[in-house]
């Protein structure tokens, strides 16, 4: 079993789930409390979008997407997403570039790239790592896997409330729909749909704040489940 109060053992927390399960939030909260590094995967995949979007790729270019992505670098510091040297936190939060990662995230290409870096990323440090493949096909040999879950209505309110404060103009109507169909091209796309690992611990998160949610997560990990 492994003990995370050793510092010499390494471990994996794997958080999967829909779009607007409230991943990233609970796995900051959990990397934090357990001093470890948190890596948005969601946000690496917005990331991409935002910058193919923003180069005018066409995403049929074989040949051209291959050249930017090889010239793509994209890392974590102090919270903030880094895309070739920049802060996009606010750049890659908009309900477009969400649209964009989902298009993106079915791209073979895309995702070679992205989970070698993520892979790499936890070969030798402990960390979190949240996204919609991370305990089926990134990190199969993780510690922990947690499937987060909650009812479409309950995330697309998340998100709403999320995206309000960021100062952006849309309705609840517009963040339900756009989780609706996020979800659907998740779990039916061909390559690694969203789906709960065999061995991922369930968490329906519909109705519990926060603080319940880190906490049950907290207790899991260091129960060794």
């Amino acid at each position: 079993m492994i003990n995370i109060n050793t510092a010499n053992d390494k471990f994996n927390i794997a958080i999967d789930g829909p779009s607007g399960a409230g991943k990233s939030t609970i796995a900051k909260e959990v990397a934090r409390i357990l001093a470890i590094d948190y890596i948005d995967t969601g946000a690496m995949y917005r990331a991409i979008g935002y910058k193919l979007e923003r180069e005018g790729i066409n995403l049929s270019d074989r040949d051209r997407l291959k050249q930017i992505l090889d010239s793509t670098e994209i890392d974590f510091e102090e919270g903030n997403t880094i895309l070739d040297g920049v802060v996009v936190n606010d750049q890659i939060r908009t309900p477009e570039a969400s649209k964009m990662a989902s298009v993106c995230s079915a791209l073979p290409e895309v995702r070679e790239k992205l989970v070698a870096l993520q892979r790499k990323m936890a070969h030798t440090k402990s960390v979190v790592m949240d996204g919609r493949d991370i305990g089926t096909n990134v990190l199969t040999d993780a510690n922990f896997k947690i499937f987060m879950t909650a009812s479409a209505e309950e995330r697309a309110e998340r998100r709403h409330k999320e995206l309000i404060q960021r100062g952006q103009q849309i309705t609840y109507d517009q963040v339900l729909q756009d989780i609706i169909q996020r979800d659907y091209s998740d779990t039916t796309r061909k390559l690694n749909p969203l789906r709960k690992a065999q061995d991922a611990v369930e968490l329906d998160t519909t109705g519990m704040n926060i603080s319940e949610v880190t906490e049950k997560i907290i207790n899991l990990v260091r129960c060794g489940r």
